[in-house]
């Protein structure tokens, strides 16, 4: 289902991935700094949480921006928070690279604004640490401060993201957290040797296991 979301004097695109029976529960998903929300793994992945019965809202927001691209996200939450369509009880953010970092940003807004339980955690594929070769700034800022569920999933060789530096960032985090390595993926999820639909498969099957996870647990 094809939206526009009013967003200061524009509209962003965003998309519905509806299940089948109603849902309770949803994922925000952006993109990286390239592309828009019909990148190819954003595509599958919404495909996928959908007819695992989970509501998948994706959306495009151009804009090399951080603050640009976080505001956004934030009016992406508080547009699905209110719909009368889709009663959500809690929401997952879900970003790519640059919009992961996003999603964390906003997470870090919100849980500063109020107390709300809206948002129940934090999915980043292949969050950009820091700048190629720029080991040194790290990005870590919003992580340390969050304090829902976070789950990584970045591939073993990702030029943006050194494995032991993530494992370093994730041990200082507050948050309950999980790292879900992909072997020899770099930071567009390339493996040589592999199909990206295999490694999409892996991807989404990790994604969904750790909502299923973090779903599970809000209930028991």
């Amino acid at each position: 289902v094809k939206v526009k979301i009013p967003f200061g004097n524009k509209c962003l695109d965003a998309i519905f991935s509806v299940p089948e029976k109603k849902s309770t529960y949803g994922v925000i998903l952006t993109h990286g700094a390239g592309g828009d929300m019909n990148f190819p793994h954003l595509v599958s992945l919404a495909a996928y949480l959908a007819s695992h019965g989970v509501l998948c809202l994706r959306f495009t927001c151009k804009g090399l921006n951080i603050a640009y691209r976080t505001k956004a996200f934030k009016t992406v939450v508080e547009y699905l928070k209110l719909s009368d369509d889709y009663k959500l009880s809690g929401v997952f953010l879900a970003g790519r690279s640059m919009g992961s970092r996003a999603a964390a940003s906003v997470i870090r807004h919100l849980s500063q604004e109020d107390d709300d339980d809206f948002i129940q955690g934090l999915v980043c594929l292949s969050y950009p640490l820091h700048r190629p070769k720029l080991q040194s700034k790290l990005r870590d800022e919003d992580l340390l401060f969050i304090r829902c569920p976070v789950l990584f999933v970045s591939g073993s060789a990702d030029e943006m993201c050194e494995k032991q530096l993530l494992e370093g960032v994730a041990s200082k985090m507050k948050a309950p957290k999980k790292i879900h390595w992909i072997d020899k993926a770099n930071h567009g999820m390339a493996v040589k040797g592999r199909t990206t639909d295999d490694v999409m498969e892996e991807i989404n099957a990790q994604v969904f296991s750790w909502l299923r996870e973090n779903i599970e647990l809000e209930h028991t």
